[in-house]
C-alpha cells in the first residue's frame, strides 16, 4: 500500500498539482489519466524517488518493491533470455520458463531467445525491459505507456497478465479500452488536483463533468446575487432612507469574496481539409508485393488486390514486423513495390502520418515554419490557427523542432497534414503520442472526414470506433476482410492467440472420487462455515453502507435547504462553503454506491462459488 499526503509539485511558474492526497490499496489497479504535460510521468518518477516533491510526502512500506518500465536501454547479457532472467529473484533464478512465457506473450519467438538483445529494434528492446519489469515479482507495477510498442496480440496478453497480477498496478496509457479492461480505479490530474474513483474512465469523466456543472451553476447564482446587491447599493447609497440598508449590503458584498471560473485544459481542436475528388474509387492495387531484398522468400506481403473507395475506413492490423507500415509506405509512394502496381486517381491528394515522416521534420525550423512549408499558400493567420489547434499557441509556435518531445513532433506532423488539402489519409499509429482526450477528438474528426482513411493501429477501441474494413497481416501474408474489427474477432480471430497467450496445459480426465455420508456431512459443514466466514462480513458491510447512503441523502436534503437560505440572505461565504460541502457529500455518496455495487458483486460471486462446491460435494456421495 502507498499513501500520498498533501503532495505538491511545480516547475517554475507551472503548477502540476497541489495538496494531492490519495492511497493505492492492496490489489488496486489504477489508471492515471490527464492531458499531456499535466504531470502523470512526473508523479511516477516521484513515487520511484527519481523526482523530489516541493511539499508533502509519499509513504511506501520498507520492504515494498516497485517494478517499472525502464525507458533507458542498457543490456549487459549476450542473449535475450539471459538478459530477462537477471530480473528473476534468487529463489526463481533457475525458472527460465517464466521468462520464456512472458517473452513469448510479448511477441518473441523461440529462436529469439538466443539472440543478442541489442540486435532488435527499439520497440522490441522496450519489450525486453517490460518483460524484466514483469519478472521481478514486485508488489507494485508502474507502467508508463506499456502498449506503445506492442501489437494487438501482445496487448491482449498483457491485459490478461495485469488482470491476474497479484499486487498493485498503476498505468499511464493513451489506450482507453486497454485501461478500462485492466483497472479497478481511475485517478486523474486536472486543474492542479488529483482525484481518484472506483470504476472506469467513462465514470471518471462523467463524475468530473457533474462536479464542474454543480460548481458552475452555483457560481452563476452567486454572481447573479452579487450583481443584484451591487445594483441595490449603487441605487440607494446616496438616499438617506435606504442608506443604512445599502451600507449593510455593501458590507455583505465585501465579505462574499469571489468564485472564480474553472480553468480549462487545452484541447486539440482541428479539422482535416478535404479536397474533393470526382470518383467512386481513388486507388487500386493489383498483385502488390514488397520485400527489401527483392527475393520471393523475403517478401513481407504479396498478391494484395484491393480498391480504396473515396470514403473508405480501412484498418491494417497484425503482429509487429509483418509489413503493416511498409504497406502504408508503398501506398504513399515512398517505397516502390517489388511486384504488382498501385494505380491512383489523378486527383488524389495524400496526407501521410508515419514515423518516417516525423523523422523528416526539419530540426532547425520552428513549428510555424514547418507547417507553413506544407502549404505556402496559407496566410500567417491561417498557419498560426493550425499551430493553435495543435496546442502550440502564442510563443510555443516559435519553438524549434529540435527541442520538441516525440509527442509534440507528432502534433506538428498532424498540423502539416491539416495545412494540406487531402482526400486520402494514411495514418501509422497516430494515437501513440496523444492523450485520451486528443484521441477522442482525432477519432471524431476522422469519422467526419469526407475522404478515405487507411490506418495502422493496435488500439482495439480505435478499430471499433473508426474502421469498417480490414487488411489483416497473418502468417503467410496479408488478406482483405470485408467487415469491422468485432466481425473479424467473431468470424476469424487471432490464429495464434490460444497457442501463444495461454500456457500449455495437458488435458487430463479426472474421475471424481466417492465419499462416505459421514465425510459428506463434515465437508458440507466446513463449506457452510467457510461461506459464513467470507460472505458474512460482506453482508454486514452492505448493511452498514446502505445505512450510510440513507444518512448521506438526508444530509444532502438538509444542505440544499441551507443553501436556499444562504442564497436568500446573500451570504457568499456560506454559499461557497455549502457548495463545497454538498460536492463532498455527493462524491462520498458516489463512492459508497460504487462500493455497494462491488460488495453485491463479491457477495454474489463468493456465494455462487460455495454453492457450486456444495453441489459438487453432493455428487460425490
Amino acid at each position: 500500500m502507498i499513501q500520498v499526503n498533501n503532495l505538491s509539485k511545480h516547475f517554475g511558474a507551472q503548477v502540476l498539482f497541489e495538496d494531492a492526497s490519495f492511497n493505492i490499496s492492496n490489489g488496486e489497479r489504477v489508471g492515471l489519466v490527464g492531458r499531456n504535460g499535466m504531470g502523470k510521468s512526473t508523479l511516477f518518477r516521484m513515487i520511484l524517488g527519481q523526482e523530489l516533491a516541493d511539499s508533502g510526502e509519499i509513504a511506501i512500506p520498507k520492504s515494498y518493491k516497485i517494478g517499472y518500465l525502464e525507458q533507458h536501454i542498457e543490456f549487459t547479457s549476450s542473449t535475450v533470455l539471459e538478459e530477462c532472467c537477471k530480473a528473476l529473484s534468487e529463489d526463481e533464478k533457475y525458472d527460465h520458463y517464466k521468462a520464456e512465457s512472458i517473452l513469448m506473450g510479448l511477441g518473441f519467438t523461440s529462436d529469439d531467445m538466443g539472440k543478442d538483445p541489442a540486435s532488435f529494434s527499439g520497440g522490441y528492446q522496450v519489450r525486453i525491459n517490460l518483460a524484466k519489469a514483469l519478472l521481478g515479482n514486485p508488489n507494485m507495477l508502474l507502467l508508463d505507456e506499456p502498449t506503445n510498442y506492442l501489437d494487438i496480440v501482445s496487448i491482449i496478453w498483457l491485459k490478461n497478465f495485469l488482470r491476474t497480477f497479484n499486487g498493485e498496478v498503476m498505468i499511464i496509457t493513451h489506450d482507453r479500452e486497454f485501461m478500462d479492461d485492466c483497472v479497478t480505479h481511475v485517478m486523474g490530474i486536472s486543474r492542479k488536483r488529483i482525484k481518484k474513483i472506483r470504476g472506469n474512465t467513462e465514470k471518471f469523466y462523467t463524475q468530473l463533468t457533474q462536479e464542474d456543472e454543480i460548481y458552475e451553476q452555483t457560481r452563476q447564482n452567486f454572481e447573479k446575487r452579487k450583481k443584484e446587491m451591487q445594483a441595490f447599493v449603487n441605487r440607494f447609497r446616496a438616499k438617506a432612507r435606504k442608506a443604512s440598508q445599502a451600507q449593510s449590503r455593501l458590507k455583505q458584498l465585501e465579505k462574499m469574496g469571489d468564485m472564480h471560473e474553472l480553468s480549462s485544459d487545452s484541447d486539440m481542436g482541428f479539422r482535416f481539409h478535404y479536397k474533393d475528388i470526382p470518383a467512386k474509387w481513388i486507388m487500386h492495387t493489383e498483385d502488390l508485393a514488397f520485400g527489401y531484398s527483392g527475393k520471393e522468400e523475403d517478401l513481407l506481403f504479396k498478391n494484395i488486390k484491393m480498391s480504396i473507395g473515396k470514403s473508405d475506413r480501412i484498418g491494417i492490423i497484425g503482429k509487429n514486423g509483418k509489413g503493416k507500415s511498409t504497406l502504408l509506405n508503398v501506398l504513399s509512394g515512398e517505397l516502390k513495390a517489388t511486384n504488382g502496381k498501385v494505380t491512383s486517381h489523378s486527383g488524389l491528394s495524400i496526407g501521410h502520418f508515419g514515423q518516417t515522416n516525423i523523422n523528416r521534420l526539419h530540426m532547425k525550423n520552428s513549428v510555424q515554419q514547418e507547417i507553413q512549408e506544407s502549404n505556402t499558400d496559407l496566410s500567417y493567420t491561417q498557419v498560426r490557427s493550425i499551430c493553435g489547434a495543435m496546442i502550440f499557441e502564442g510563443d510555443l509556435a516559435d519553438k524549434k523542432i529540435s527541442v520538441l518531445s516525440g509527442g509534440e513532433r507528432s502534433r506538428v506532423l498532424l498540423g502539416k497534414i491539416l495545412a494540406h488539402k487531402t482526400n486520402l489519409l494514411l495514418l501509422d499509429e497516430p494515437t501513440n503520442h496523444l492523450d485520451m482526450e486528443s484521441i477522442e477528438i482525432l477519432k471524431e474528426e476522422i469519422n467526419n472526414y469526407p475522404g478515405a482513411c487507411v490506418v495502422v493501429t493496435h488500439s482495439e477501441g480505435f478499430l471499433r470506433d473508426v474502421v469498417n474494413k480490414l487488411i489483416i497481416f497473418r502468417e503467410g501474408g496479408a488478406e482483405i476482410f470485408e467487415g469491422g474489427y468485432d466481425d473479424f474477432l467473431s468470424k476469424i480471430g487471432w490464429e495464434s492467440e490460444d497457442s501463444e497467450l495461454e500456457p500449455f496445459v495437458e488435458e487430463v480426465k479426472i474421475e471424481k472420487p466417492k465419499i462416505s455420508r459421514k465425510e459428506y456431512k463434515q465437508k458440507r459443514q466446513e463449506l457452510i462455515q467457510g461461506r459464513s466466514k467470507e460472505v458474512g462480513p460482506l453482508k454486514r458491510e452492505i448493511e452498514t453502507i446502505e445505512t450510510e447512503i440513507f444518512e448521506g441523502e438526508e444530509k444532502i436534503e438538509s444542505l440544499n435547504a441551507q443553501m436556499m437560505t444562504a442564497s436568500e440572505e446573500a451570504d457568499g461565504k456560506a454559499i461557497s462553503e455549502l457548495s463545497q460541502e454538498i460536492g463532498k457529500v455527493q462524491i462520498s455518496l458516489a463512492d459508497k454506491y460504487d462500493r455497494l455495487d462491488f460488495l453485491h458483486t463479491e457477495h454474489e460471486k463468493k456465494s455462487s462459488i460455495y454453492e457450486k462446491k456444495i453441489n459438487e460435494l453432493e455428487e460425490m456421495i
